[in-house]
């Protein structure tokens, strides 16, 4: 099969190689699937997860990506809950990724149908930013209804997720970013937005929630914007200043096929929407992922037409 693989850190995405590789086979509770649209995270090559196994042991070549749409093609021993001829979509586990090829084995419980009406490049855009955003929210930032969160990257992949998510909720949302992205921000239902090229972020007052993509002194100023009891959530990484008053938590998203089921779900009854900016083949993926200007919104690969 053709896939992507990495095999110096240090290169990054301009480190890419189209190969082929053997086709995976479904392990202990594994299945394999018909990659039809892949996602992917160029922070991936950053993460330790990407060069190394559980035991620190290099895995090189890897195959990068995390976030797919596919028909299932095989059931390993012990597969429960979907069936040969699925379609699925879902967030590989970091330490196996592999989703930038022809076919992927990946743990059965990392996924969840996909619906008819929503085709596979939609399918693989949802899975990272969906899922970080509904567990920021609702798992570690436990936000009610009535409260106020300051959202930033508001008009970014996880940031616009969040908005739509936290506003369905019945919570306030001031959203950030730069000048260009107000329209976006609002669009996607922020109240307010804030622009942090040319506003005072102190001028937003209290907050209950603060979801930080951004981290750096943005993370650090925003800590003093969170009302008493309240909570910053990050995944920028391990926050160095905490809220007087409240909690600061930061994690890393996990696969969990009920989440995918509810954010699918509101993008096919229109309550949620994801930025997709550009669709390339896999022949083509390097070269999208190097792109020579900046692109708007996640791209995807399109492994099978």
């Amino acid at each position: 099969m053709k896939a992507i693989v990495v095999t110096d850190q240090a290169a990054g995405t301009a480190g890419m190689t189209l190969v082929e590789r053997p086709e995976p086979q479904a392990a202990l509770n594994d299945v394999v699937v018909q990659v039809h649209a892949s996602g992917f995270t160029p922070g991936e090559l950053t993460w330790p997860s990407t060069w190394t196994d559980r035991f620190g042991r290099d895995r090189t070549p890897s195959i990068p990506g995390q976030e797919l749409a596919g028909v299932v093609t095989a059931l390993g021993y012990g597969t429960t809950g979907l069936s040969v001829g699925q379609r699925v979509f879902g967030l590989a586990d970091g330490h196996r990724g592999g989703t930038l090829a022809e076919y992927v084995a990946i743990e059965a419980r990392n996924l969840a149908p996909l619906p008819a009406d929503v085709d596979f490049t939609v399918g693989a855009s949802l899975p990272m930013p969906g899922l970080t955003a509904w567990q920021g929210l609702f798992e570690h930032g436990r936000l009610q209804a009535g409260q106020s969160i300051l959202v930033h990257g508001a008009a970014g992949g996880v940031g616009s997720m969040v908005t739509q998510l936290a506003r369905e909720a019945g919570a306030y949302v001031i959203g950030t970013g730069r000048t260009a992205d107000r329209q976006t921000a609002l669009g996607f239902g922020a109240r307010e937005f804030v622009d942090l090229e040319n506003d005072v972020l102190e001028e937003v007052g209290g907050v209950d929630l603060v979801f930080d993509v951004i981290g750096g002194d943005i993370g650090k100023r925003s800590t003093g914007l969170i009302r008493a009891g309240g909570t910053l959530v990050t995944i920028a990484g391990p926050p160095e200043v905490r809220p007087a008053d409240g909690l600061a938590i930061d994690f890393v998203v996990v696969p969990d096929r009920a989440q995918l089921g509810e954010v699918v779900q509101r993008v096919r009854d229109g309550r949620l929407r994801t930025i997709i900016g550009k669709v390339s083949t896999l022949d083509d993926a390097v070269a999208a992922f190097n792109p020579t200007q900046r692109i708007t919104g996640k791209t995807i690969i399109s492994v099978r037409p």
